[in-house]
């Protein structure tokens, strides 16, 4: 075989998302034509680039030279002419961006600008204006699959977290039950008001009272602080004056950010640059998150030989 661009977007896909499954899902393949495909590039390469693991993949020391190399060669590719090609194919430096995940969004463009310093961004001033580009929240069964205009890549799945007052009688347990919740007061920033009830109806009861807010998720932290109510929020949140972030037992609501695109608008290098940028910006979110890092230690910590 000739090694192709497409094969150094497999390699990419899978080191952003850790495993092949989910890079499957990621780049609209199955997982045996994925699997199939990286031992066809390793053995043209002639090593191996992942060590596979019990929760996923990781890159050997060789194959961290060579995705470093496939993101070098993708970007290059990317920057031929210098402009991005937007809306039937005039040539333009600006991208109209989406987000309801504000927090990625600080890192992922200034991620984007070093890599092509030739890209402009406008934010849409309305929900339903058109966009290039959009880096989203939803959850693992809404039904999101990309389409022949639009491409969808999931960056991370995570579960979600409450936030609690730092005065809250549950602020010392370690994974409150969401049935301990029951008379709560929640409060919901985006459309996590269908998500709640149906994790409530799970655990045999009904939320009290639920109020939706045209508030980011930062003034709803704000507001738990308070003592007003408590809040979902995803699990790389970070800390918040005044309130608790705990994980709920048993983990019963996950999402996960999701990047949107125009396929007419971003080629398919330019996406995988940006969709790498988004990856380093919800890494660096996580890695600000202890409250993740305490959870996930305890949840996934290997077995004692």
């Amino acid at each position: 075989m000739e090694l192709e661009l497409r094969h150094l977007r497999v390699l990419c896909a899978i080191a952003d998302t850790g495993s092949v499954g989910r890079a499957a899902v990621a780049i609209g393949a199955s997982q045996p034509a994925t699997s199939t495909q990286l031992r066809r590039i390793e053995r043209h390469l002639g090593a191996v680039v992942f060590d596979r693991t019990a929760t996923g993949v990781v890159p050997t020391t060789f194959g961290a030279e060579v995705l470093a190399a496939a993101r070098e060669v993708l970007s290059r590719v990317d920057r031929l002419g210098h402009t991005v090609a937007v809306g039937g194919g005039r040539p333009h430096r600006e991208l109209r961006v989406a987000v309801d995940c504000s927090a990625l969004l600080p890192g992922t463009l200034a991620r984007a600008r070093q890599l092509h310093p030739e890209l402009r961004f406008a934010l849409p001033s309305a929900p339903d204006e058109p966009f290039d580009l959009a880096l989203t929240l939803d959850h693992p069964d809404s039904g999101l699959r990309p389409t022949p205009t639009l491409a969808a890549r999931a960056l991370a799945t995570e579960p979600v977290f409450v936030a609690l007052s730092a005065t809250h009688p549950l602020r010392h347990h370690a994974e409150p039950a969401l049935a301990d919740l029951a008379a709560e007061t929640w409060l919901l920033p985006t459309a996590d008001r269908t998500a709640l009830r149906a994790a409530c109806a799970s655990a045999g009861f009904a939320p009290t009272t639920a109020h939706q807010l045209p508030y980011g998720r930062k003034e709803v932290l704000d507001l738990v602080a308070a003592g007003l109510g408590a809040a979902l929020v995803p699990a790389s949140t970070p800390p918040n004056p005044g309130t608790v972030i705990k994980p709920l037992l048993g983990a019963p609501l996950w999402l996960r950010y999701v990047m949107l695109w125009r396929r007419a608008t971003l080629g398919p290098a330019l996406a995988d640059t940006l969709f790498g940028a988004a990856t380093a910006a919800y890494r660096e979110l996580a890695a600000g998150a202890p409250h993740l890092h305490a959870w996930a230690g305890r949840t996934f910590r290997p077995p004692r030989a």
